[in-house]
């Protein structure tokens, strides 16, 4: 029988259907070199948040074929380390999602009714009953930021309790949206409309510090605030400012920038409820993740499928060969598309000319999904998991495939987003992926570190010695440029790569050049 180790505590559940098919060790806490030594002999190894599996623990299980982490994160898990040497990692991104929707809608509950101020009051003795006057939920706008499984989850549940409910999520289609009974609109439209907002979506670059002074000056006088997703998307002292100025009401927070939060200011003031991150904490979730986990870990050993790898799939060597360089490929020219979209995503169509037209390329729409939802999605967006995660927002994602003569291999990314359409092209050449198209221009820019500065201007003596000099005002570093023509005096795009960062108001600005109709900066 293969043997599994278990060195984080899972429900019963799990450990009862392990034990069918397998020796099981349950070690809790294992680290260091008594973590290399248990998993020396072992098939599978289980955990949770509290074990690191780094490169030197995988490469010290020689007979490792599968890493279970019964939950959905795996930022402890060395994914990079574990595809190269084989070994299948499996999660459970579903288990908790029903108990993370319904401790946010407590905690909507709690803020509106007060119940942990009332609470305290009577127990201290007091019967103060005027103090406490709340709110109703019936015919408020409940604003969700994400409508991924959990905000979906609780956007059907407080529709049952009559609220209207909005969501801002570029990356959900209407189709989808309006089938939940929940209407689309941009992020301002939701600060300025809800009485309530609660939040969903992951911590990216872009959503850190989401809700800070400037969005928080915008929303609507009296609104609470729920956060069960990750602490850094509201900046803590921004929020306490306008809870203490009125214009947020209420706050109710399960999750913390440092956990534990330590003297935090958050946990002392009078108007934000606190729960030491009970999202996932329910019987009925550990249950889920315990067995999800379980039936994984025991379909790997068999040879099977899992449900949730979250490492690359395994395809044949020849249709490899061909495919590995295009991952990259696919992956950043979807981003790419994302960050040049505006508007509410309708549809993708991905092209695939040359010799990638004769593969299965069903890893590389994959990876195209992955660039255009992983800096948005709540989920773990993989490899492998990516179609599903696209199934369940709606999207609309068409292929096709021609050989050509022109182009050994190109991969094509369309994006539809209703008044305005993206078409981004990429290949892989000279051991790197290159962006050769942007919209209608033909380009070369290489990809990698820093940033990309891309300009649609009219073609003109001294275009581009006005947007240099103007990057050389700000102390902006230039490290290529690229420059593309419809016609001579025609529309032209110039993308120039830096090594820093435009922030919003300086690219407003270089907009106000003349003849400069657009600056969009990207990171590819």
């Amino acid at each position: 029988m293969p043997r599994i180790l278990v060195t984080d505590p899972i429900a019963q559940d799990g450990i009862d259907l392990l034990s069918r098919e397998a020796e099981v060790v349950v070690r809790p806490k294992l680290a260091g070199a008594a973590l290399h030594e248990a998993i020396a002999d072992c098939e599978a190894l289980v955990v949770r948040s509290g074990t690191n599996v780094t490169r030197d623990v995988i490469e010290a299980g020689a007979k490792l074929q599968v890493i279970g982490r019964a939950g959905s994160g795996v930022d402890n898990i060395d994914l990079d380390a574990a595809t190269e040497h084989g070994i299948v990692v499996v999660n459970t991104p579903t288990g908790n999602t029903l108990s993370a929707a319904e401790h946010t809608i407590a905690l909507m509950l709690a803020s509106a009714r007060q119940l942990p101020e009332a609470y305290t009051s009577l127990r201290a003795g007091r019967w103060e009953r005027q103090q406490f006057i709340g709110v109703e939920l019936r015919g408020k706008t409940l604003g969700l930021v994400g409508l991924g499984q959990v905000g979906t989850e609780v956007a059907l549940r407080m529709r049952g309790m009559e609220m209207r409910v909005i969501a801002h999520d570029p990356y959900v289609v209407a189709e989808r949206a309006h089938s939940l009974g929940v209407e689309l609109v941009t992020l301002d439209e939701l600060l300025e409309q809800s009485d309530f907002i609660s939040l969903h979506i992951r911590l990216t670059p872009a959503t850190r510090d989401l809700l800070d002074d400037e969005t928080l000056a915008k929303v609507k006088p009296g609104v609470r605030i729920i956060n069960t997703a990750r602490g850094e998307l509201i900046d803590g002292d921004a929020l306490m400012r306008a809870l203490d100025s009125g214009r947020v009401a209420g706050a109710a927070l399960d999750v913390f920038r440092d956990e534990p939060p330590g003297d935090s200011p958050l946990l002392r003031h009078d108007k934000i409820i606190v729960t030491p991150h009970l999202g996932a904490l329910t019987e009925e979730a550990q249950e889920r993740a315990a067995l999800d986990v379980a039936e994984q870990v025991l379909a790997v050993l068999r040879g099977e499928p899992a449900r949730y790898a979250v490492n690359a799939p395994l395809v044949s060597p020849e249709t490899m060969e061909v495919l590995r360089p295009f991952f990259d490929v696919a992956e950043r020219t979807a981003s790419l598309a994302t960050q040049l979209c505006d508007g509410q995503l309708q549809s993708v169509e991905i092209e695939y000319l040359g010799e990638l037209a004769n593969h299965d390329t069903t890893p590389l729409k994959a990876a195209v999904i992955k660039g255009l939802l992983a800096p948005v999605s709540e989920e773990n967006v993989t490899v492998v998991n990516a179609s599903l995660v696209a199934e369940e927002r709606g999207l609309k994602i068409s292929e096709r495939k021609s050989p050509s003569d022109e182009y050994t291999n190109l991969l094509t990314v369309r994006i539809d987003a209703g008044e305005r359409q993206v078409t981004i092209s990429g290949t892989f050449s000279h051991g790197a992926t290159h962006i050769e198209r942007v919209n209608d221009f033909w380009v070369e820019i290489p990809t990698g570190e820093g940033y990309l500065l891309i300009c649609e201007n009219l073609d003109r003596p001294g275009m581009v010695g006005a947007v240099g000099g103007f990057l050389e005002g700000h102390d902006i570093n230039i490290s290529f440029m690229h420059l593309g023509r419809e016609a001579v005096r025609g529309r032209a795009l110039m993308v120039l790569g830096l090594d820093d960062e435009v922030s919003p108001e300086q690219l407003e600005q270089l907009e106000s050049i003349p003849d400069l109709h657009s600056a969009r900066l990207a990171r590819v």
